[in-house]
């Protein structure tokens, strides 16, 4: 669904085999979407399919919510293995949390971070909770526009359960935009700055991430998905002193979850998608890991 200048293939060797991974975009026209995926569903060589820029549905707060209007593209996929990355957002992002701890050595405890939005990376979110960080949730800020912050769990399961069977009525590109991250002006003002200036760790889709990010973030450590060279570029010079991506690097990009997923799939020859447990078992098979960049080293 989203950019087209964000297309990228790369052929990656998975479990003794060549796969392409290719990412195309439809820069947010939804019938070239679900023209695209029947033409993907009829094609011989397509082993799965990961459809980005949109999610067929959110799991958050014990509930999954079906967005009214991405129903119809999963029934125009009737051969192929159809996924959102959901399946990754859950278990596998949220082991992330537990990487920066285990593996690079950063004690969340009492950490002031930021979650864009919670609703759209709930196991994540919760994650750096459970770790004893304290988490503000944007999710009315960055989905709904709503200049507030939510700073408990509980009220933010009330938010979602209230808002949520509401928001999944309207039009995807009121709460994400499709448009390439060059066209896309960053919204700052005071108040907004005050709340990435007051996070030490920022975590959310890459998009939310830099919808309100101000210039200096001077020190400032960055949790998201899918970076090109030119948003490690952008990091840097904004200050972002580590970026931690929950998904491997291939060929110098991060691919979203969705590709992941898809990918985890094919590798196996499912024709579905995996339990959580056995995605966790294929990155680690696989040794994909999350992808660590120091952007203020030589």
């Amino acid at each position: 669904m989203g950019s087209s200048k964000r297309d990228h293939r790369v052929i990656v060797k998975v479990r003794g085999e060549d796969i392409e991974v290719s990412r195309r975009g439809t820069d947010g026209d939804l019938d070239a979407l679900k023209k695209l995926l029947s033409e993907l569903d009829a094609d011989d060589e397509v082993a799965a399919i990961g459809l980005g820029g949109t999610d067929l549905f959110l799991n958050a707060a014990g509930k999954s919510y079906h967005l009214r209007e991405m129903k119809p593209l999963a029934k125009l996929v009737t051969h192929k293995a159809l996924v959102d990355g959901t399946g990754l957002k859950g278990a596998v992002e949220g082991a992330t949390a537990d990487y920066l701890q285990r593996e690079l050595g950063c004690d969340l405890t009492h950490k002031r971070v930021l979650v864009t939005s919670a609703v759209d990376r709930w196991g994540i979110a919760m994650a750096f909770a459970d770790a004893g960080a304290d988490v503000s949730y944007g999710d009315l800020l960055y989905v709904l526009g709503i200049p507030a912050m939510i700073h408990s769990r509980r009220l933010l399961k009330r938010a979602i359960r209230l808002l949520a069977p509401l928001v999944i009525q309207l039009p995807f590109a009121w709460l994400y935009p499709a448009e390439s991250d060059e066209d896309t002006a960053v919204k700052r003002s005071p108040r907004t700055d005050a709340i990435y200036y007051a996070s030490e760790i920022i975590v959310g889709d890459y998009k939310y991430v830099v919808k309100y990010m101000p210039d200096d973030l001077k020190g400032t450590t960055v949790v998201t998905n899918t970076t090109t060279p030119a948003d490690l570029d952008r990091l840097r010079a904004s200050g972002v002193d580590l970026l931690v991506t929950t998904t491997p690097r291939l060929d110098g990009r991060s691919f979203g979850t969705n590709v992941m997923e898809a990918l985890l799939i094919a590798s196996v020859g499912a024709t579905g998608r995996l339990e959580p447990e056995r995605y966790l078992e294929l990155l680690d098979e696989l040794h994909f890991e999350p992808d660590v960049a120091h952007l203020q080293s030589a």
